[in-house]
């Protein structure tokens, strides 16, 4: 089963519809000079009023683990997404208290076996390459690339990812999880409650084909 982030969410409206609607995951983004920033005692009403089932991860960049991990704490979040230029030992350090998400930028130079030095992330977070920008910038990450890191490591797909395109991505991947924050906005964060549910229906309908093929391949 592929899983499904609903990233960007400012608002408890936004959130609730994301759980509804079949979302495992939040992100809530910390990261200040985001248009979807949100305040710690912000994310922490928002936590709250969560379903169960669903998870809110914590989005970070370029933060001391500490000052990460106190965040975590008093959102009661259930994962970190390191989101910049976080050292091995940052990673190693916050994952001895938190599940940590480690992002990387897919430029064209990117080396695969970059991910080999964070063990001790739970999941690698790989979005499309800009220069000046940590995310969020609607560009399509390198699915070739993508593809080849899910075979060895848990991936979780991001960059451009919208409804119209999600499906085409887990064929292509086939990543532990997808992650989605402006493919289905009107504007930056305020989410289209119609394009979030596309989203998580042609997932699921990825989902659908990728079993059915597997069946067939087996019974021949």
């Amino acid at each position: 089963m592929v899983r499904i982030k609903i990233c960007g969410i400012t608002n408890l409206a936004d959130a609730r519809l994301a759980g509804e609607s079949g979302a495992d995951s939040i992100g809530l983004n910390f990261y200040e000079q985001s248009p979807r920033y949100v305040s710690v005692a912000s994310a922490a009403r928002i936590r709250i009023e969560l379903p169960k089932h669903v998870e809110a991860v914590g989005v970070f960049v370029n933060l001391p683990p500490s000052e990460v991990a106190a965040t975590c704490s008093s959102a009661r979040l259930d994962a970190a997404q390191l989101h910049g230029d976080e050292s091995p030992q940052a990673v190693a350090d916050l994952a001895r208290k938190i599940a940590v998400i480690k992002a990387f930028r897919l430029n064209p130079g990117f080396a695969l076996d970059t991910l080999d030095r964070y063990p001790e992330a739970f999941a690698f977070l790989l979005d499309a390459y800009q220069a000046g920008q940590y995310g969020g910038t609607g560009h399509t990450a390198d699915w070739v690339l993508a593809r080849r890191a899910a075979a060895a490591h848990r991936i979780i797909l991001a960059g451009g990812l919208k409804p119209e395109n999600v499906a085409a991505a887990i064929r292509s991947v086939r990543p532990y999880a997808v992650d989605v924050a402006s493919g289905v906005e009107s504007k930056a964060g305020k989410k289209d409650h119609a394009r979030v549910r596309e989203f998580i229906l042609e997932v699921r309908r990825a989902e659908k084909q990728l079993d059915s093929q597997a069946a067939q391949s087996n019974n021949s």
